[in-house]
């Protein structure tokens, strides 16, 4: 009797690749109405991306124009404007109860979105992610979590969005309209030549500045001690913000929840690494002379 064994020809096909297995498990959790949560491994994608490149982005020309109405749904206000729906330069029609408040700018896989939404019921979130497939991550998590609490209404108030805060900021938000800004373990560029790739700078403060309201409060965390020195150190210069106190920032549960929830936070503390916690205050404007 032969040992030999006759291939298959039936098994002779490749097996599926990788973007073929992302392509079907997205279609089938799709189709099941995205009641389960997305998994990762099918999201994967590199850790940072190039800030300055053009990434096909789709953005509004001015926060008016902006279509917030698509992202909470449950926050659409009743209107009677009788818009032309053919003029596509008018702004939405369906326009929210409220603005949105809070940004998580590069908002990773959505941890802290997720996790500030019980905690901060009365604002509405956005994460702003540059990364596709990452957004795309937050996106289904959001509506897993939606369909999963219809009852009690829980994740309304969070969304995320494909965009390039570094570019675009005021094209989605208007003057004095955000309280809290959260950078989270943002991308420290290491070399000196790509300092000017860094989420923060005097420049991009100014947008920062010009986003927020006076009082708000700016939020960042990282594990570079040298990064972290670099935004103390430009938030202290720009004229528009002061630090807060260590003993205010201690007792802010938003801090609390940066600090653990976070998936680079998670990562760093498994590692028992060192986290730079930095908040700053947004001042009023001085009059005009």
């Amino acid at each position: 009797m032969s040992l030999w064994r006759v291939p298959n020809t039936m098994d002779s096909r490749p097996p599926p690749s990788k973007r073929q297995k992302r392509e079907e498990y997205r279609k089938v959790h799709k189709d099941d109405g995205h009641m389960q949560m997305p998994k990762k491994k099918f999201y994967r994608q590199r850790a940072h991306a190039n800030p300055f490149s053009d990434h096909q982005l789709t953005y509004p020309a001015t926060p008016d124009l902006m279509d917030w109405a698509s992202h909470y749904p449950a926050y659409v206000a009743a209107t009677t404007d009788q818009t032309d729906p053919k003029d596509t330069s008018a702004p939405d029609s369906r326009q929210l109860k409220k603005d949105v408040t809070v940004a998580d700018i590069g908002c990773g896989f959505g941890g802290l979105l997720v996790a500030l939404a019980p905690k901060l019921p009365d604002e509405l979130l956005i994460g702003m992610e540059i990364r596709t497939q990452v957004a795309e991550f937050v996106q289904d998590r959001i509506r897993a979590l939606r369909n999963q609490n219809p009852e009690n209404g829980l994740y309304q108030n969070i969304a995320c969005l494909r965009a390039n805060a570094m570019k675009f900021l005021p094209n989605f938000f208007k003057k004095a309209q955000l309280t809290k800004i959260f950078f989270c373990f943002p991308d420290p560029h290491f070399k000196a030549r790509k300092h000017k790739a860094r989420i923060v700078s005097l420049t991009l403060n100014s947008e920062y500045a010009f986003v927020m309201k006076p009082g708000g409060i700016v939020y960042t965390i990282t594990d570079v001690e040298d990064l972290h020195k670099w935004m103390v150190q430009h938030f202290q210069e720009h004229r528009s913000f002061e630090r807060v106190s260590k003993s205010e920032e201690n007792e802010d549960e938003c801090v609390k929840t940066m600090m653990v929830e976070t998936e680079e936070g998670k990562k760093v503390g498994r590692n028992q690494g060192e986290k730079f916690v930095a908040c700053f205050r947004r001042l009023e404007d001085p009059p005009w002379p």
